[in-house]
């Protein structure tokens, strides 16, 4: 039984995933082996969204849209209308937060986000659909990453109903900027950091709850074409014991040289192995990957140094309800040059399906069935 690529989202059915902002939802579905297959997991109800609704409403007055480009939006910062922001001091309990214009903000030079690396940040996307209606996709499983991660950073985190209605607060006072149905979708950036003043190391005394929002494309140039990877064997992303399985600023810093260099050479990005036995893949710089080998869907085991994707964990639930085997387990370098099919995950890069994998000079095409 031969796998086929797991494409990108497509409109099917509704679902209740999908926590919807305006009118019944078509929630996208994934594609394995030439059938959609809608995601599910359980129902959320939009609460409400106090002044921001009106708020929104006199911007969609203006314009129903923006005047972009959409066909060729790309990945990329666009500067939307408004931005959420909410502090937290000593107490540990966040202001209400309010929307402010989109633009710079003010923080001290002893901040502990700027002298120990003390943020965090989630990624999450707003949908149209064709009759207007905007959809988020699970962000509950956002929030509780969020919080996940600042326990392990030392940092007090926005409640889950906090996070989910400042994110739909946000979405509404950018509606002007969400993408028309299959031109993109508008990508929600919350972000957490230290902001108060620190000098020796210690948790900041001040923390700041950031949302921004803007329209993007496909991620890889490629589009939805196959990815080309290169792995990497003396660079490593993460290793045990530290961050790498928490959305830490720090995360994605480490990883820029490697990609850098890759990119320089016509890759799409890096696939990084374990730092102890550098023969165990862990992930790409943005995004989880998966394997396919004789019927088997196997992907690296969350155990600390591989952050875990709300979409990986998707992908995992809807293979497991059609009957597919999954294994989340240590998965070799050799099991993926002998793969049938790879491909990668993330809500940045959605379904990417590998084309070709390069190790330690040598390449190798995966031709797709």
């Amino acid at each position: 039984m031969e796998y086929g690529a797991v494409l990108a989202a497509a409109p099917l059915v509704a679902r209740p995933n999908w926590l919807l902002l305006s009118p019944p939802p078509l929630a996208p579905s994934i594609q394995i082996q030439n059938r959609l297959y809608s995601i599910s997991s359980f129902p959320l109800k939009a609460g409400p969204v106090r002044a921001c609704r009106a708020l929104a409403s006199n911007y969609t007055q203006t314009s129903e849209t923006v005047d972009l480009d959409w066909e060729n939006l790309g990945f990329g910062i666009v500067q939307t209308d408004y931005m959420y922001i909410a502090k937290c001091g000593t107490d540990g309990n966040f202001s209400e937060g309010e929307m402010v214009p989109f633009g710079p903000i003010a923080l001290s030079p002893s901040s502990g986000v700027l002298n120990y690396g003390q943020g965090l940040f989630e990624g999450l996307k707003a949908y149209k659909k064709t009759d207007g209606s905007i959809l988020l996709f699970r962000p509950e499983e956002n929030a509780e990453r969020m919080r996940t991660g600042a326990e392990r950073m030392c940092m007090p985190a926005p409640s889950v109903e906090q996070f989910i209605d400042a994110v739909k607060q946000t979405v509404l006072a950018n509606k002007r900027w969400i993408p028309p149905t299959g031109k993109g979708s508008l990508y929600i950036r919350p972000l957490l950091m230290g902001s108060g003043a620190v000098l020796g190391l210690a948790p900041a005394p001040e923390y700041t709850f950031i949302i921004f929002v803007s329209p993007v494309g496909n991620y890889f140039k490629e589009g939805l074409a196959p990815i080309n990877l290169i792995v990497e064997d003396k660079f490593h992303r993460a290793t045990p014991g530290g961050t790498g399985g928490v959305k830490t600023i720090g995360n994605y810093a480490s990883v820029l040289m490697a990609q850098k260099i890759a990119k320089e050479k016509g890759y799409s990005d890096v696939l990084y192995l374990d730092a102890v036995h550098k023969k165990y893949l862990e992930e790409v710089s943005s995004c989880n990957v998966f394997v396919v080998k004789d019927n088997v869907i196997s992907t690296p085991a969350i155990k600390g140094t591989i952050l875990p994707g709300i979409t990986r964990k998707s992908i995992i639930d809807v293979a497991l309800s059609k009957g597919f085997q999954v294994e989340e387990r240590l998965v070799s370098v050799d099991e993926l040059l002998d793969a049938d099919e790879v491909f990668c995950t993330g809500t940045a890069v959605v379904v990417s399906p590998v084309g070709s994998i390069t190790y330690q000079g040598k390449r190798l095409n995966i031709i797709f069935a």
